[in-house]
């Protein structure tokens, strides 16, 4: 079950009051997904500089001019902070259901909370997509994550259709020891005007985030 970034951001309830994935209301619906064994892929928030002022600071800023409705940084919105603790706050309530923080859990710029949330919460799992221009950027500290939590961590690209020359980047990424090369096929690059380095996996790790643990997740997989 997909849960996107509106809950929290955009969905109201009848006061016009934002409702977010904590909100109590909300709970029999995870309690459903637990007993049927069902994972809840959620997308909470988004990059932290999307609620940071659209300024000359904002290493985004090329992204967000192009795309100003990407921006959260209006007090219509809550902080991302109080988004994130709400993920948390959700995931800690419901310990047998599982769900999986798309998009490195919405935080890859801090791999120490998303380290934090993988060994505190077995119900909770990550994927890699549309993230590797942030963990790229910080490969040591990425595959030291990778390597304390292999089995909570999937494979993942959120690209749409298909371009197999963006998985290439992603193979790189995963399986090389490739340093400064490109994240992104656009130039500039839509994610940031940097360059990232391969983690170099070993095999069995590999096998796991490319696919065991999506199998493990959702057994019909396996058929």
């Amino acid at each position: 079950m997909k849960v996107w970034k509106d809950l929290g951001l955009h969905v109201r309830d009848y006061r016009d009051e934002l409702v977010l994935p904590d909100d109590q209301r909300l709970a029999p619906v995870w309690a459903v997904a637990g007993e049927l064994g069902l994972p809840v892929f959620i997308h909470t928030a988004d990059p932290v500089a999307f609620f940071d002022p659209v300024d000359e600071r904002n290493e985004r800023l090329e992204q967000l001019l192009s795309r100003p409705d990407w921006s959260f940084a209006d007090p219509r919105f809550p902080s991302f902070q109080r988004l994130i603790d709400s993920l948390e706050a959700l995931v800690a309530a419901h310990p047998q259901t599982t769900f999986v923080g798309v998009h490195v859990g919405c935080y890859a710029e801090n791999l120490t909370w998303v380290g934090r949330m993988l060994g505190n919460y077995p119900n909770f799992y990550v994927d890699t997509a549309a993230r590797i221009a942030e963990l790229g950027r910080q490969p040591r500290a990425t595959a030291d994550l990778v390597a304390r939590y292999p089995g909570q961590i999937l494979f993942g690209t959120d690209e749409i259709p298909f371009d197999s020359r963006v998985y290439r980047i992603y193979f790189r990424f995963l399986q090389t020891s490739d340093e400064y090369f490109d994240h992104d096929l656009e130039d500039p690059p839509l994610m940031g005007r940097w360059k990232i380095s391969g983690l170099e996996l070993d095999d069995d790790v590999l096998r796991q985030v490319y696919y065991d643990n999506a199998r493990r997740l959702v057994p019909r997989l396996a058929q």
